[in-house]
């Protein structure tokens, strides 16, 4: 007798290890967004798609994708799929994680000197992730608005960033953005590519493309427009070779095979022609031709991209 309550006793303890993590196994979530003044609900990203309903200032959508800019493709309660404006006065995201067992939500991140626990957000909580701080914290707002922070350990909580993205650690951003460029590689080159369709590209759609999948970043759609702005956010870096990984790299037209075909050339007033991402030892990610093959990576030094060479600078502060 004594024998089968000590078995009892250790398939009771196993199971207190078991059902929790088949639980969280069994876990799922959503981004979420609430309605916040009645907007129209459409069956194609445009004003010109068709009007299912208006969504009512309070109702609380699944946001499925993240479409461009300007559209989110939704679900509402009854299931019903269309799309409707980003724009704040309409729409607000209010949670893209799930609390999956209980964790404390502190002030500061615990490592910090002064964190305290504000309270325990409890299983089945949604919050929004609003950063990444580091490998072990997020910064989170809760269903009132407070905000605070919880361990990264998805014993904790599940996230789902599929649609919005967290500010990320820098370096995570500049990763992000050449890990979702270089899924690219080959993809066929066309000169003015339709900005939705990234089945081709050219050289400023490329870009676009690259910053908009991995941190759903809006760059100007043109490379002449993409380097203004890398020019009014500053600093400019003339001397490619002092260029960061991540950077993006701005060209003249092509003159000729020498450098003194460029020997003239004033950063500020020729006009941009291309475009490309830094990674870095001298390479460059980017596409350019038919010819070419589409999106690759290609050297500077030394090619006609040296001699073509504007101004570089960051996008990521």
């Amino acid at each position: 007798m004594r024998k089968w309550t000590t078995v009892l006793r250790m398939m009771l303890l196993a199971l207190t290890f078991i059902l929790p993590a088949a639980v969280m196994a069994e876990e799922s979530v959503t981004t979420k967004a609430q309605i916040i003044a009645g907007v129209s609900f459409r069956d194609q990203p445009s004003t010109s798609g068709q009007i299912i309903r208006m969504l009512k200032t309070n109702e609380i959508v699944t946001v499925s994708d993240y479409v461009t800019a300007n559209w989110y493709q939704v679900k509402d309660v009854q299931g019903v799929a269309g799309y409707v404006s980003t724009n704040a006065k309409y729409i607000k995201v209010v949670s893209n994680a799930k609390i999956v067992y209980g964790v404390n939500f502190r002030t500061l991140p615990a490592s910090e000197s002064g964190s305290k626990i504000i309270r325990m957000l409890s299983r089945g909580e949604e919050v929004l992730v609003l950063a990444k701080v580091n490998d072990n914290w997020y910064k989170v707002q809760d269903a009132n608005g407070m905000v605070g922070y919880v361990s990264t350990s998805n014993k904790y909580i599940i996230t789902d960033f599929s649609v919005i993205k967290p500010d990320l650690p820098l370096a995570e951003e500049i990763e992000a953005v050449i890990s979702a460029g270089s899924a690219y590689l080959g993809t066929p080159y066309e000169f003015g590519s339709d900005r939705n369709d990234p089945t081709t590209f050219d050289c400023s759609d490329f870009t676009q493309t690259a910053f908009w999948d991995a941190l759903r970043f809006s760059l100007p759609s043109d490379s002449q427009a993409q380097g203004d702005y890398v020019e009014a956010l500053g600093p400019l870096v003339i001397d490619w070779t002092k260029l960061k990984r991540g950077d993006l790299m701005f060209f003249s037209s092509y003159k000729g095979s020498k450098a003194s075909d460029y020997a003239n050339m004033n950063y500020r007033t020729e006009p941009i022609t291309h475009v490309a991402i830094y990674l870095g030892n001298g390479t460059i990610l980017h596409t350019y031709s038919i010819e070419s093959g589409g999106v690759r990576i290609d050297m500077v030094d030394g090619k006609q991209w040296e001699n073509r060479f504007l101004y570089g600078g960051s996008v990521l502060h």
